[in-house]
């Protein structure tokens, strides 16, 4: 069902400034302006995914290590707040694949309680709410949230749920590139392979107990049809944590105009991504000849041999993880070598990516736009390559005309303003 908020939610603003009582003078020039508006506002990034690897005694987010997201990074990049994700790729419908998949996923939170518990804890703080994001980022820390990407480790035991919330999980999507035990998948698209026409049985309950513990429900990954059904049964609003616009570029991992209209109704958020293939497919496409040929040429100076990515898929998780981490040195030498070549096709960039905030912002309202950047899962664009960039995105919102209380809101705001929401509804249900 649509409804509107029995608190008039919709329209409340959740100001996030670091500093309630600091006033920002008026600006010299633009960039000036859009520093002093970076520096007052709490930046919110809802999708970073995680390597348990880089939380260990001696290797840690404390260091400035490769991956996108590390603390120096959001240091620098004045990057407020990190979702850090705990994500489970899609196996088998056995116990066995639930097993394993349970299994990751507690490594995974146990690395995030580790960094935020024993490693930094003088530098990071685990947030549960909006009240804690606005504290500790008052308090000059950084702040991290913990995201579920995909259901599938809960297995058949509902109270799987529960549990992760206790960890400090907000969010949570019922399935990611297959279809889960919860629900279909947005991937169905590509061959009309449906398993549930929508949600299972137990997915509908999954998302009454989210909505019972104040868990927000993520429509990122799921297909349209399971969307539908999740925003019929929610009794709070939904988010997409890491999704753009499908008139822009059509992906199904977008939302079309008129999954945004349902979003709008609902009263949620979608958070516009820094995916380069969800951003502009003319753009990837003009590209795409002379990267592959030059990531060849990278991949075999580094003796590996080179695999497409469907193929990819279909590796063995260990094989794969082997294969994703020579192609990461790859895309980072290669990201360089072009940036020296001639006549190259412009790469996707953040002016893709605020385009689609344009587009959302005129779509649905201002209210229902945030900002995501899939660091570490393959996210990442030209001008905001990692954490360090961040600055860039407000530089472009300011560029556009967006106000300090707009990019407020788009940087965070109507995401806490969903997640109150969210809680409070829960508190109705108990």
């Amino acid at each position: 069902m649509t409804f509107k908020y029995y608190f008039s939610a919709l329209l409340i603003l959740v100001l996030s400034c670091k500093n309630d009582s600091k006033t920002i003078k008026a600006p010299q020039n633009l960039m000036e302006q859009a520093k002093l508006i970076h520096e007052h506002v709490i930046t919110i990034d809802t999708h970073c995914d995680i390597e348990v690897k880089n939380f260990t005694d001696s290797i840690n987010y404390t260091q400035n290590l490769n991956s996108q997201i590390t603390l120096p990074k959001m240091k620098a990049g004045g990057l407020d707040v990190a979702w850090l994700i705990v994500y489970t790729g899609q196996d088998s419908l056995t116990e066995n694949g639930y097993q394993k998949a349970y299994k990751n996923a507690m490594a995974k939170f146990n690395a995030i309680h580790k960094l935020v518990e024993d490693i930094a804890p003088d530098q990071i703080a685990l947030a549960t709410s909006s009240e804690d994001v606005k504290r500790i980022a008052k308090s000059g820390k950084k702040v991290a949230m913990i995201g579920v990407e995909n259901g599938y480790p809960i297995g058949n035991d509902i109270s799987n749920v529960e549990n992760f919330y206790n960890l400090g999980a907000r969010y949570m999507s019922l399935a990611h590139n297959g279809h889960s035990q919860l629900s279909d998948s947005n991937t169905g698209e590509k061959d009309g392979v449906w398993l549930h026409n929508g949600l299972s049985d137990l997915g509908k309950e999954v998302i009454k107990e989210m909505n019972r513990l104040g868990m927000m429900i993520d429509v990122s990954h799921p297909s349209k049809e399971a969307m539908r059904q999740m925003i019929e049964l929610s009794k709070a609003p939904i988010i997409a944590s890491h999704s753009s616009a499908r008139a822009l570029c059509d992906h199904s991992r977008n939302l079309d105009d008129e999954q945004l209209e349902w979003l709008k109704k609902n009263g949620g958020v979608v958070q516009t991504v820094a995916f380069a293939a969800y951003l502009n497919s003319e753009k990837i496409k003009a590209r795409s000849e002379i990267e592959t040929k030059i990531g060849k040429q990278i991949m075999d100076s580094l003796g590996v041999e080179w695999i497409d990515l469907d193929a990819i898929k279909n590796l063995p998780n260990t094989e794969k993880e082997v294969y994703y981490k020579h192609y990461d040195v790859m895309t980072s030498i290669r990201r360089k070598k072009l940036n020296k070549m001639d006549h190259v096709p412009p790469a996707v960039d953040v002016t893709d990516l605020v385009n689609h905030i344009d587009y959302l912002v005129k779509k649905i309202g201002i209210e229902h736009v945030g900002i995501s950047s899939d660091f570490d899962g393959g996210g990442g664009i030209e001008g905001w390559q990692d954490a360090s960039e961040t600055f860039n995105v407000t530089l472009e919102l300011v560029k556009r005309g967006y106000s300090e209380d707009e990019i407020a809101m788009l940087w965070g705001g109507n995401l806490l303003r969903v997640l109150d929401a969210v809680q409070a509804i829960a508190k109705t249900l108990n």
